[in-house]
């Protein structure tokens, strides 16, 4: 059961103007006293990370519990809820990203968030191509079990939505503005059968608020942090799309990208993330579903996520350089250039050891020679 006063706290820290998500969530994190949060001193406000005089300010003058209460009361009045990251509702995986938001509204069922599946992504503006590829990638991949996350965006992403819809899957949308302001209205019936359909609609912002310009990349870092992998249908070098597949990779999530003729410009972007390493090219869907850590049942359509791999590299027989860079991997993934610095190598005796490692089976290259451990 949710602390009230907690909640109500909660709340208020998105309500003020200002705070950004990454200083409320370390504040949340590190505060042992969120029940009494808005009657701590400037000084202890100050304590934490993050938390400095114009925030503490900020936080000591908030007034407007009438909006909080009212915020709790109108989400009651549509049927909706408030997961925080406190409750067990909230899914792993969105925790996991860098900037995860302390909680967000949701209309559906909140175990929705929880399945194994895949963002699919793409321009409002879709060509006959886009569209065609969006429904077969998408339909395929529902029937296999997986939830169809995305932004209920026109185009591709309310053709990924409703492709689930029709194969009866789960799918996910996630949106910029607040769950009872629906953007664009005229999705307002797929959303409501995604609701219906054991699917979940949700967003980090209030009640109320309107679809902003600046909401949609925080949007889209929820996304691709509630999927495994972000197929990319149809992008042009600019926008959301290509956002979403950065803070993918930000997020270390697989990324895919459709292939496009060369005279298409809204696709230009999706070649570009092949040519430069950053997608994998995908040409038919088991090209996404053997890149995923999931485990599919015997009826072909049961998707279950694989736990995470404990790193095995310590089972080798290693030098002393290869050993150093599994050390460091297992901390974090690392570009080439930072890790050479780290362990004071030459980058071409760093390079040597790590196409050994490689070879191995221990380590993967990822696109902007990334390394981390299998």
């Amino acid at each position: 059961m949710q602390n009230k006063k907690i909640l109500r706290n909660l709340i208020a820290l998105t309500l003020i103007p200002g705070l950004g998500s990454k200083r409320v969530r370390h504040l949340v994190q590190e505060c042992d006293q969120l029940e009494n949060l808005f009657n701590l001193s400037k000084t202890q406000l100050r304590s934490y990370e993050g938390v400095g005089e114009a925030t503490a300010l900020a936080i000591l003058s908030f007034d407007d519990w009438e909006s909080v209460d009212q915020q709790i009361e109108d989400t009651d009045k549509i049927g909706a809820q408030i997961i925080t990251m406190r409750d067990s509702e909230y899914p792993n995986l969105l925790k996991e990203i860098y900037d995860p938001p302390i909680l967000y509204w949701l209309k559906g069922d909140p175990e929705a968030l929880k399945k194994p599946g895949v963002a699919v992504v793409g321009t409002r503006n879709a060509s006959t191509y886009g569209k065609k590829q969006a429904q077969k990638f998408s339909t395929k991949l529902a029937e296999k079990g997986l939830c169809i996350f995305s932004g209920l965006a026109y185009g591709i992403d309310t053709i990924g939505h409703q492709s689930a819809l029709n194969v009866g899957a789960t799918t996910v949308a996630v949106l910029g503005s607040g769950i009872d302001n629906l953007y664009p209205k005229s999705n307002t019936e797929v959303a409501n059968s995604i609701v219906k359909s054991g699917g979940a609609v949700i967003s980090e912002f209030p009640l109320g608020m309107i679809p902003e310009k600046n909401n949609f990349p925080l949007r889209n870092r929820v996304v691709s942090g509630l999927s495994l992998g972000v197929v990319v249908i149809e992008s042009g070098i600019k926008g959301g799309s290509m956002i979403t597949a950065e803070l993918a990779l930000d997020q270390n999530r697989e990324v895919f990208a459709i292939p496009h003729h060369l005279e298409n410009p809204s696709g230009t972007g999706c070649n570009y993330l092949i040519k430069k390493g950053a997608a994998k090219l995908v040409q038919v869907v088991d090209d996404i579903l053997v890149e995923l850590p999931i485990d599919f049942e015997s009826d072909g359509n049961s998707a279950k996520e694989l736990p995470k791999k404990a790193p095995s590299w310590k089972e080798y027989k290693l030098d002393k350089l290869s050993t150093s860079i599994c050390e460091q991997l297992e901390q974090q993934s690392f570009q080439i250039d930072d890790l050479a610095d780290e362990l004071s190598v030459h980058t071409s005796e760093l390079l040597v050891a790590l196409l050994q490692l490689e070879m191995q089976d221990i380590i993967t290259q990822k696109a902007g020679k990334i390394f981390e451990l299998r």
